[in-house]
């Protein structure tokens, strides 16, 4: 080992010595002065001899107090802040001040009252001018679920969504219009209303403000089963439609596809539509008798060529159609004739389905007298009222029995839906 390196081994052993050393004397420095600054300058004067104390006293005591501060560095210890004590400086006896200072305890913490449950629990009073109504407007309403005729998630995709605002069913409706209108499938918007505090079918024309808001996608229609494609598109626009209103979008996962073809082979099983022929056994039928003896019957000529008559509730009970191909219409009934009419139930759609028959039947042996048809099945074969009555129980009641064994109604609002 060179000269060099010993020397320098030196060094560094004398530079730790001397940062230890160094060390060593400031901590012994420090604690003399805390020492001085913790020892006593004077003797107690509650405790001192005859009342007096040996020293002068001074005017003013420190007393030390924590001061909490809300920094954002690192905290530091609060300096002692002094609180004056005026002190009689040649008492015969302690001094009522002195007393006070030595003896003062901390002021007791005000007792917590607990408002009893039932207090709690009571709603705001009103204040002068606001109506029980607006003060209630702040309460949380509990919606439910949605009533099964306007939503059901045997026959829907349903997606649920919470809005943080209120937004117009209008903005809502016309969002994603444009995606949507790609869909095979109708889409249904339900919205609750806090008002009335009842779900509610959204309409273009209504105002009504959506906070809690379901959409659903109908599986099968008489087109079919839903596709992956639709199902697709319908997840895409409701996901745009959620980040539209600032929303969370419940989105269940289900096995929707096998669930649709599932329905989809139920319905093919009920979906039946029964059809009585009245065909001319010479004269054609004139268009005018047609309509009289129609009107007569309760039925109204539509839009769509067809003379229906309505239930109470609007919904259709069975229809007459042109056995040829024109259809029919105001203006064309004053001077078309006809060889044949067919009369139709659409067995699904219709409530009481083999009490509507028996009176649809009545109705075509009517027109059967009046226009001098028969009524014939679809081989132009007569038929009986033996027939007529086989015809009811084997192709309107038994599928209308298996409807309502599945929970679904012929005639109700998931049937129309289902069945369209």
């Amino acid at each position: 080992m060179t000269e060099l390196q010993m020397g320098l081994i030196g060094l560094g052993a004398a530079a730790v010595a001397g940062v230890f050393g160094y060390n060593k004397w400031q901590e012994f420095r420090q604690r003399k002065i805390a020492e001085a600054v913790m020892k006593p300058q004077h003797e107690d004067v509650l405790l001192a001899k005859g009342g007096r104390a040996e020293q002068e006293l001074p005017v003013a005591q420190p007393v030390a107090r924590s001061e909490p501060e809300i920094r954002n560095e690192a905290p530091e210890q609060p300096e002692a802040r002094v609180e004056p004590m005026f002190i009689d400086p040649t008492p015969t006896e302690p001094s009522d001040d002195m007393l006070q200072a030595a003896t003062v305890e901390p002021m007791p913490e005000p007792p917590v009252i607990e408002a009893p449950a039932a207090v709690a629990a009571k709603p705001p009073m009103p204040i002068a001018g606001e109506s029980a109504a607006a003060a209630d407007a702040d309460l949380e309403v509990e919606a439910g679920d949605v009533p099964a005729e306007l939503l059901d998630p045997r026959l829907e995709y349903i997606v649920a969504m919470e809005l943080v605002e209120p937004v117009s069913s209008i903005q809502i409706l016309h969002s994603q219009r444009s995606a949507l209108q790609r869909l095979n499938k109708p889409v249904l918007w339900v919205g609750f209303n806090e008002k009335s505090r009842e779900w509610q079918r959204l309409s273009p024309d209504s105002e009504l403000e959506v906070r809690r808001l379901r959409v659903g996608l109908q599986l099968v229609n008489r087109l079919g089963p839903v596709s992956e494609g639709d199902m697709v598109v319908f997840g895409n626009a409701m996901q745009a439609l959620a980040d539209e209103l600032m929303a969370v979008a419940d989105m269940p996962s289900s096995r929707v596809l096998d669930q649709a073809a599932e329905i989809d082979r139920f319905c093919a099983a009920v979906d039946l539509e029964i059809g009585l022929n009245l065909v001319s056994r010479g004269a054609a039928f004139p268009g005018t008798k047609i309509r009289a003896l129609s009107e007569a019957a309760g039925m109204v000529l539509g839009v769509d060529g067809l003379f229906t008559r309505y239930d109470d509730a609007g919904r259709a009970q069975f229809s007459l159609q042109n056995f040829e191909n024109t259809p029919f219409s105001a203006d064309a009934l004053r001077s078309m004739s006809t060889h044949g009419l067919t009369f139709l139930l659409d067995v699904p759609r219709v409530d009481h389905g083999e009490r509507v028959f028996m009176q649809m039947g009545e109705v075509a042996k009517r027109f059967a007298d009046t226009l001098q048809g028969a009524l014939v099945d679809d081989n132009r074969q007569p038929l009986s009222d033996s027939q007529l009555d086989h015809i009811r129980r084997e192709f309107i009641g038994k599928p209308q029995a298996t409807m309502a064994g599945f929970g679904l109604a012929a005639g109700s609002p998931q049937a129309l839906r289902l069945f369209s």
